[in-house]
């Protein structure tokens, strides 16, 4: 359950955008992940945030964790190990720049990038730690390694699970010294991924249909329910942001009671964010690889640096609806003129050039 803050604890609290911090790794590559400690919306929002960085030949041991999540491939391809609850076999999926799959409670996973890779697989997590064990942070459960779930039963317990003498069950419990991730011997062969378990599993943003795309201004591409089914388990709404150089993305807020986690993809840009009185509570300049999260109901804009930016958010609820407060589709073009006219306290010719602007845009505005 999401924990509740009062409104003078949400208006204080450092929203300002953050870099992740390692929390384990080696020569296979690395994980990273944000703390509530240093983004408290995280714990606020009960959103959990991490990365996985696998070098070529790295490996990242199957585990489950304690919140349903989704993932994102920020560069690279590899494969994803994936089973789900009573399963009876794994899925061995191709994946790649630009994929999202969304993995639902006990599903059980491991990642791989090939031993002749010559770039970093690197994957994002977003997800919902609610039901998890320390809210703002994945708890996960390693299946094997030193710090897998066997290490801490009895050898006879072990043994007696698995159908072996004690001999055996202990030297398999105690012969892999990694943790987390490890590096594969050179020459050793792992399953080949299977194009045909991608599907219903796992959506490319950079190939799907666009749900909005704005000449100059920018391109969006939306997972739901619709297009990634498994996301109504997950509980999560997900979308990819492109706007062009110096575009702006109009102010908007979820009037759903949804909390925004938006990560930089890449490129850079101003975000402004205001809250309750009409408060701005964050102003500052985002760039690729970090976080910032927007609490509900507050209403956050962006403008774009020369080289545009891209974003990839989740939205705590599987469809999200949004609010937009500028352009074509937003409140002002509904309210009648009369309400809004005493509203701003403004003459009738000001009103009309008010609503006379934005009649061709929404959502992204280009620079004039």
């Amino acid at each position: 359950m999401v924990q509740r803050t009062s409104n003078a604890e949400v208006m204080s609290m450092d929203l300002s955008p953050k870099m992740p911090v390692k929390a384990y790794g080696g020569d296979g590559g690395a994980y990273y992940d944000w703390s509530p400690a240093d983004l408290p919306m995280l714990g606020t929002a009960s959103i959990g945030a991490a990365k996985l960085h696998l070098a070529a030949g790295g490996l990242s041991l199957p585990s489950y964790s304690d919140s349903a999540k989704v993932a994102y491939v920020l560069q690279g391809a590899g494969v994803c190990g994936l089973v789900l609850p009573e399963a009876a076999k794994e899925k061995v999926i191709p994946i790649k720049e630009g994929d999202a799959l969304a993995l639902p409670f006990g599903a059980v996973t491991w990642w791989h990038n090939a031993q002749d890779s010559s770039a970093e697989l690197v994957v994002l997590f977003l997800g919902d730690t609610s039901k998890g064990h320390v809210p703002g942070k994945f708890t996960n459960f390693q299946l094997t390694g030193a710090t897998g779930i066997f290490t801490g039963f009895s050898t006879e317990f072990v043994a007696r699970a698995w159908d072996l003498d004690q001999d055996s069950a202990a030297k398999l419990v105690s012969t892999q010294p990694g943790s987390g991730i490890v590096k594969l011997a050179s020459g050793h062969k792992m399953p080949e991924p299977r194009a045909e378990d991608r599907e219903g599993m796992v959506l490319n943003c950079f190939e799907a249909p666009l749900d909005v795309d704005i000449k100059g201004g920018g391109r969006v591409v939306v997972l739901n329910t619709a297009n990634l089914p498994l996301v109504k388990e997950v509980g999560l709404g997900t979308d990819l942001v492109r706007i062009d150089g110096h575009s702006m993305c109009s102010p908007r807020f979820s009037c759903d009671s949804a909390y925004q986690v938006t990560y930089i993809v890449r490129g850079s840009g101003r975000v402004q964010v205001v809250g309750i009185d009409g408060t701005r509570v964050l102003e500052t300049r985002a760039e690729g690889g970090c976080l910032f999260i927007v609490p509900r109901f507050f209403v956050v804009s962006k403008i774009a640096d020369e080289a545009g930016m891209e974003w990839f958010s989740i939205i705590t609820t599987p469809n999200p609806i949004f609010s937009h407060l500028a352009g074509r589709t937003s409140v002002w073009k509904a309210i009648s003129p009369a309400v809004l006219e005493t509203s701003f306290n403004t003459t009738p010719e000001m009103e009309k050039l008010f609503r006379s602007k934005r009649l061709d845009s929404e959502i992204f505005f280009a620079p004039n």
